[in-house]
């Protein structure tokens, strides 16, 4: 007998699953299959010990197989506490699951052997919240997490440490393993597993890909999979490959005699303009195929592209910023690619970014501007998006239909019609079929798809796709087919309720197995209704919500069909509660729902005037929203409906801003500026990558323990005869620059080119200034302003990260002798203990906490906008405004800045001390910026102050400064307001 590769697997995989997945008792022992049937109830601390495993199909909690629908979110973009749970909720309540979280090393350690896990960095938090809101969680905390942030997360510190990075190097392990103790004496509180959290899954590392057939990579891997174990963290491990080329799989490095504990994970962000890959089933196999790299675990795909990111200039989406991302990743783009996704066996799915957030401070590595916007279904200012539509739809239905979870290829189907692709899987258990039909042409068609013993004639859409379902369970009664897409099914009170949804107008066609005829009514919506055979079929055109009763026909309860166009769609929420499920219609956003007695409460967010609905188990006859009893009235749906609409968002009111102060600063440049308490510069030698110029001091800003933000130089020299020119050597990130003057006079300002569609990657950038100069005999003083922007990613593990910041060496042409330069540097002042490392750099008003609330400014005269002065160095404006948003309004706001594009300056934002980005008027895309709640006090004073930073080569601003409303809802999360102090006393 020969057995095939899939039959193979099977038995390996079930075999493998034999063993103990437990570090802690047999909290992790996982059953060793599992059958098709419900999904697990909704995680939380509850306090009960859990089993988590996986076979080739899926992960089995608690023995039942669960498809893991992920988004992904980053806590440190979001510097405000309160909002976590805002995301959170929309998350579980758009059909996710789980929720995927990097910790970046940067933005919780301040220097060697210190971490910060309070205020905006409080881990801890998170984990609670995450599990409060019901979601599984994916714990990422490196070391290295690449994530577009500087160094790859990487603390500035690490980048003047000696050790190679990412390697078995023992001065480098030091350092992780501190830091990974750090995050492990949090996470282990959190894993579900324990029953005190929701982590279900941790990765080591993250797109390790140089060091693969190394002994140093291999030890690696093991010293970090060894430390984590010994940590206490006994949920399965994985490592999230970079570009499937099944590295790190199953067997490939040693995990200590573990077994069935190893997750294969891969990436990818396919080109929207191509057809989807299949990385799995349909695909070519092998170890670069996808899941094909380790066929006895399931199905891993740690992240694919809910977006892209964009650089400065905005090169990759031609100028037009995250608005263009989110077009050519839209809806469409989701069905198309996140379908194709799960017909290729990926049942474990998360999609980076789902809320991308906001890259403040100096946060953002060198590819990226502030925004983290991503083009995600949910926007940077938490506002949903067109792209949560098949979010939605999907999750709920991997989640419902419990078939999904465990699917094989079946024999391959025609569609009938150029440019559609069918994929067709069956699950063993049931016999269930799933289709995933997916036109990669340019035209709208009709697919004939031969199903269930006839054929569909399945319009398709362009570039889109859908997914069909045969013989799957309604509750008591089968589905024999339909064309439009199952979304959920649940039983509320005496009957079954199942969703069906598709683009609006699309006329549908659903049968329904039912031995005898049943009685059918037409509540709501136009439909067209025979029975025949066997077999009920109802026809109608998607428009709202189209409700259908079937009563009898051999079924033991009614069953209401609800046929949703999209729109509708997303105003249908599920929810399970302990005393049964839940449905609710009409809201923007249903946040939580509690049964207490006879009552349904519930809480959630309105934009405009909504209708509220609520399904409900037997015995609940009143609904409460957001605190308010409602009157309600039965319909004939078998639903409780408000008699009121409930009120939208009221009106916010933005202030203009005014009474601006200003101070021009950067005294450093003057000749008799006293930098006498400033560190001398004169190392030798060097950890960065970068080399020094022979008999050159180090000037590296890192090797002096400066790491974020401005730095300033002041050289001393004696002048020599027949100097013609000064050249300074530095080196940045992406649009970084150098000012200098000499003796207080300006020599002028040398700027990084603005990236093009060939160097839109390239993170470390170096050039020379020259600037003519006659000093003449004498003692004289440079001065020198270098904004280094922040530090490379380590992608390629080859310290990249270590790449220097600043100044390299100074030349003086014509010079004889050359002048020796005595050198003294300055960055950034100790990191604020609130705000953290990432949040200030070397500006002498940052120094003297210019940017804090509270200072006073005594001096500073009024200014206006527009500005239009012509200056070579920096100007602070500052100004207060008070906002009166309603309670129980949650008002998303930004800063926006505007100004003829031909002026060339910098703005680094500060909104009540808080850096929340730099705006570049002459290079952009970025033009808005997120004030999040918290961090705005939405009800009260807040002080704004502007540092602007300019060249001197054309007049500059700022132009127009304004307060923008980015969304309003009537409902939200309490707020706490972020700890902002200001200067100390």
């Amino acid at each position: 007998m020969v057995l095939s590769r899939r039959t193979f697997s099977a038995i390996a995989g079930t075999a493998a699953l034999g063993l103990s997945l437990g570090g802690s008792g047999e909290a992790c022992v996982a059953a060793a299959t599992a059958p098709t049937g419900p999904a697990p109830g909704t995680p939380g601390a509850d306090g009960r010990t859990h089993t988590v495993g996986f076979d080739r199909y899926s992960m089995i909690v608690d023995g039942r197989r669960v498809v893991l629908w992920s988004g992904e979110m980053h806590p440190f973009r979001l510097p405000s506490p309160s909002l976590w749970r805002d995301v959170l909720h929309k998350l579980r309540a758009h059909g996710y699951n789980t929720v995927s979280v990097y910790v970046s090393w940067n933005y919780h350690s301040p220097a060697p052997g210190s971490y910060d896990f309070t205020g905006v960095r409080d881990l801890d938090l998170f984990l609670r919240t995450a599990a409060e809101a019901g979601l599984y969680v994916i714990l990422r905390p490196g070391p290295y997490i690449n994530a577009e942030v500087d160094a790859g997360g990487f603390p500035g510190w690490l980048t003047a440490t000696r050790g190679t990075a990412r390697t078995a190097d023992p001065t480098y392990l030091r350092h992780v393993d501190e830091w990974l103790t750090a995050v492990n004496r949090i996470a282990v509180r959190h894993l579900y597993t324990r029953g005190t959290g929701t982590i279900l899954l941790y990765q080591l590392e993250n797109e390790y890909a140089n060091h693969v057939t190394e002994d140093t990579g291999r030890a690696y891997m093991a010293h970090l999979y060894r430390k984590v174990r010994a940590d206490g963290i006994d949920v399965p491990l994985f490592h999230n490959d970079k570009g499937r080329n099944g590295d790190w799989a199953p067997g490939t490095f040693d995990t200590g005699g573990e077994r069935g504990r190893w997750l294969y994970g891969f990436d990818g962000y396919p080109s929207p303009f191509r057809p989807p890959p299949d990385w799995g089933y349909f695909g070519r196999g092998g170890r670069k195929g996808g899941s094909t790299a380790s066929p006895e675990t399931p199905g891993f795909l740690a992240e694919f592209g809910g977006g892209w990111f964009d650089p400065w200039g905005g090169a990759e989406f031609g100028g037009k910023g995250y608005a263009e991302s989110r077009r050519t990743r839209g809806a469409a783009y989701e069905r198309r690619f996140y379908l194709t996704n799960l017909a290729n066996g990926i049942t474990l799915h998360n999609v980076y970014m789902t809320f991308g957030g906001t890259s403040w401070g100096w946060l953002p590595a060198p590819v990226v501007y502030t925004s983290y916007d991503y083009g995600a279904a949910l926007d940077e200012a938490r506002q949903p998006t067109a792209k949560l539509v098949p979010m939605h739809q999907i999750g709920q239905l991997l989640h419902h239909f419990p078939d999904l979870a465990k699917l094989d290829r079946a024999e391959d189907i025609s569609a009938d019609a150029p440019g559609v692709r069918v994929y067709h899987l069956v699950n063993p258990d049931t016999g269930a079929h799933i289709l995933v039909l997916r036109n990669d042409g340019s035209t709208d068609t009709v697919a004939a798809v031969p199903l269930a013993g006839t054929t569909l004639q399945v319009p398709v859409p362009a570039l889109d796709a859908r997914l069909l379902a045969a013989g799957i369970s309604l509750g008591r009664r089968t589905l024999r087919h339909s064309t439009a897409q199952p979304m959920l099914r649940l039983a509320a009170g005496r009957q079954d309720v199942a969703v069906f949804t598709g683009r609006q107008g699309e006329v549908t066609e659903t049968v329904l197995e039912c031995p005898d005829k049943p009685a059918v009514t037409v509540l709501e919506g136009a439909a067209d209704c025979a029975y025949d055979n066997g077999a009920l079929l109802v026809r109608a055109r998607l428009d709202g919500l189209t409700r259908i009763a079937v009563t009898g026909g051999g079924a033991a309860a009614p069953l209401l069909l609800l046929l949703a166009d999209d729109k509708t769609s997303v105003r249908l929420w599920p929810r399970t509660t302990p005393s049964g499920p839940v449905l609710v219609y009409g809201p923007a956003l249903l946040r939580t729902a509690v049964l207490h007695g006879t009552t349904a409460e519930l809480t959630g967010d309105t934009t405009e005037e909504a209708d509220l609905e609520v399904w409900a188990p037997r015995g609940v006859v009143a609904v409460a929203w957001n605190g308010t009893r409602l009157r309600t009235r039965v319909t004939r749906s078998g639903s409780l409906r408000a008699e009121r609409r409930l009120p939208g968002a009221g009106a916010v009111r933005l202030p203009p801003l005014t009474e601006w102060h200003r101070k021009a600063e950067n005294p450093e440049s003057a000749a008799g500026f006293d930098d006498s308490a400033w560190r001398t510069a004169d190392l030798t030698t060097s950890a960065a990558t970068t080399p020094v110029p022979a008999g050159a001091p180090v000037l590296f800003a890192d090797d002096y323990g400066f790491h974020y933000g401005d730095v300033w130089y002041r050289g001393r020299f004696d002048g020599t005869a027949g100097t013609r020119s000064v050249s300074l050597s530095y080196i940045t990130g992406t649009q970084g620059l150098l000012m200098a003057w000499l003796d207080g006079r300006p020599l002028g300002t040398h700027r990084m080119p603005v990236p093009d569609a060939k160097t839109v990657r390239q993170g470390t950038w170096t050039a020379s200034a020259t600037f003519p100069v006659a000093p003449g005999s004498g003692p004289h003083v440079l001065s020198v302003l270098v904004r280094r922007m922040q530090h490379d990613q380590d992608g390629r593990a080859n310290d990249t990260h270590k790449a220097g910041r600043g100044l390299v060496s100074v030349t003086f042409d014509g010079a004889s002798p050359a002048p020796a330069v005595r050198w003294r540097i300055q960055g950034e002042a100790a990191p604020d203990p609130v705000r953290g490392p990432l949040n200030n750099g070397g500006l002498y008003g940052e120094r003297q906490g210019w940017h804090l609330p509270g200072f006073r400014g005594r001096g500073w005269k009024p200014a206006h906008f527009p500005r239009a002065e012509r200056r070579q160095g920096v100007v602070w404006y500052r100004t207060r405004f008070r906002l009166s948003a309603a309670p129980g309004t949650d008002a998303s706001i930004g800063l926006t800045l505007m100004d003829d594009p031909a002026r060339a300056y910098r703005v680094q934002i500060f909104l009540n001390g808080w850096n929340m980005g730099q705006y570049i008027n002459d290079v952009g895309p970025q033009h808005t910026f997120v004030l999040p709640n918290g961090v705005l006090d939405t009800r009260g004073v807040n002080t704004l102050a502007l540092a602007v930073l300019s060249d001197g080569t054309t007049p500059s601003g700022p132009g127009r400064v304004e307060l923008t409303l980015l969304g309003r809802a009537a409902g939200g999360v309490p707020v706490t307001l972020v700890n902002s102090p200001g200067p100390a006393r």
